[in-house]
């Protein structure tokens, strides 16, 4: 039961009777007749439970992209209903508008839109809707919350897709399928052609060129059918935030980029994210949906306050098979981290895949280094310069036991891992 803004109007008109016949009991009187009159319309207002309401389900969307949420109210009964009805959803989902007021006579229906915008991954929830009918005289309202379930899953948002069609460009560059067949180095046979100036010597085919009266030589391909391990680190390293995005969400940006081009590439896909245990896996995985499938398993991952059991995460990729595979750790380069927990398990991962680790860096580090023009400035360089010296340190101290790093700020990491892929499948390194 609420009341509305008209009663404190009504109560102020009781000045007219006290200042006529100032006297406590007009007073008394005048309270007692607004009462009444408010009971009365109480009564005479219909039940919100009246109402049918039905939500529409909303679905998925990416983090940051508009959404909707959508109400069917309808009215079975044999009074009219002017209501007001909310649709109530957690803060992080970004409802707006989502106060609607309905007028609906007996049979009526009507559809009500709420605009929603993500602020944040993972399943957000309704949280019910509010209906509060008033009475014929407007001066009292009864509500009621009704459970009408509904979710919007937020998705990682993917913003490094529009570095894809660029990769793929270079891809069918090196399988062939571009309108200038250009080859790469690759390492499967793929045909004969006469020799051109400039080709590699070591590619020429003796036999097949004694049979003719010219040079042949033999062009080859990149590798295809090759496994692709992508092992996301969950731990408290990934919750830091780097020009205030958690570098959790910048790694599966630039996962979902190299997912989309291995698989274009004919390349089979496992993933696996975990901290001090397994967070989520996902097998062989080479649709080409492969991004929209990696991105509704990453949607619900959030960051551990918990060191990475690396020893845990490098036993699941080796349950994906022992067979040779590009493994790329998307895990910051954070050197306590990575000397004490990652450092003791690579050789095991080393000595049978190809070993990438991804990190995002923080441009702001070189900032401060390069700011010096007060005291405190000066100190601010010296530790950012430190931790700077520190970072290369480790990374020249993975790049000795065969890790290659790919270290790059959160816009340019997605990119600079794609052509990392590229550069090592063109070689024949996979």
């Amino acid at each position: 039961m609420v009341i509305t803004g008209r009663v404190p109007l009504l109560l102020l008109l009781g000045l007219l009777p006290v200042v006529a016949r100032p006297s406590p009991s007009t007073v008394w009187l005048w309270l007692v007749v607004v009462s009444l009159v408010v009971a009365a319309d109480l009564l005479l207002a219909p039940g919100p439970a009246t109402l049918t309401v039905a939500r529409d389900p909303v679905g998925a969307v990416r983090l940051g992209h508009p959404a909707a949420s959508v109400l069917r109210v309808g009215n079975p009964g044999k009074r009219r209903v002017r209501a007001l009805v909310r649709d109530a959803w957690q803060p992080s989902a970004g409802a707006t508008g989502n106060r609607h007021r309905v007028d609906l006579a007996s049979g009526d229906r009507t559809t009500l839109t709420t605009p929603l915008l993500p602020r944040r991954r993972g399943d957000l929830p309704a949280l019910g809707v509010t209906v509060r009918a008033r009475g014929p005289l407007g001066l009292g309202a009864r509500q009621r919350t009704l459970d009408v379930p509904g979710v919007v899953r937020s998705l990682p948002p993917f913003e490094s897709r529009k570095h894809l069609p660029s990769r793929l460009a270079r891809l069918r560059e090196l399988d062939g399928r571009a309108a200038i067949r250009v080859r790469g180095p690759g390492t499967e046979f793929d045909s004969l052609r006469e020799y051109v100036r400039g080709d590699d010597v070591r590619s020429i085919d003796w036999r097949a060129s004694a049979r003719t009266t010219k040079v042949v030589v033999r062009t080859w391909q990149p590798e295809r059918d090759r496994r692709v391990v992508l092992v996301l680190d969950t731990s408290r390293t990934s919750a830091g935030r780097v020009e205030d995005v958690p570098r959790l969400d910048s790694a599966m940006d630039a996962a979902l980029l190299l997912a989309a081009l291995a698989s274009r590439a004919g390349d089979r896909i496992d993933f696996v994210a975990g901290d001090r245990r397994i967070r989520a896996r996902v097998r062989s995985a080479r649709a080409r949906d492969i991004a929209a499938h990696l991105q509704d398993t990453m949607a619900d991952l959030e960051p551990v306050i918990a060191e990475a059991d690396w020893a845990s995460l490098a036993g699941a990729v080796t349950e994906f098979g022992r067979q040779r595979a590009l493994v790329v750790l998307l895990t910051p380069l954070e050197p306590s981290a990575v000397e004490e927990g990652l450092l003791p398990v690579l050789p095991a991962l080393t000595r049978h895949h190809r070993v990438v680790l991804a990190s995002v860096r923080d441009p702001e580090l070189e900032v401060l280094a390069g700011t010096r023009t007060t005291i405190d400035e000066v100190y601010d360089a010296a530790a950012a310069e430190q931790a700077m010296v520190r970072r290369r340190q480790t990374a020249d101290l993975l790049t000795a036991v065969g890790v290659d790093v790919v270290d790059a700020d959160a816009e340019r990491l997605p990119p600079a891992l794609a052509d990392h892929y590229l550069s090592l499948k063109a070689n024949g390194l996979l």
